[in-house]
């Protein structure tokens, strides 16, 4: 494959690169810590089955599922070329 001025190998680096960027955003957002019986966001109580499946919960479902829309309206553009995509 032809890269121009790029060594070998740095498209597949910045594919990684992204990726591994990608998991440790990831991970960042993991609840740490002990849960809240009440939701931090609307402060409506937040059920012991979703405490006990989800442990360092802070959001009632419907909360965290607002603010998972709004980090997914962030994202990254799929459907845009490979160049776009590279750092």
């Amino acid at each position: 494959m032809a890269t121009g001025w790029a060594k070998e190998g740095a498209v597949q680096e910045q594919i990684d690169s992204t990726v591994e960027d990608a998991v440790l955003r990831a991970r960042s957002r993991l609840a740490r810590g002990p849960g809240l019986a009440e939701c931090e966001d609307c402060g409506q109580t937040i059920p012991e089955a979703r405490r006990r499946a989800v442990p360092g919960a802070r959001r009632c479902i419907a909360c965290q599922s607002a603010q998972d829309e709004d980090l997914a309206a962030s994202g990254y553009n799929r459907r845009g070329s490979k160049d776009s995509q590279l750092r």
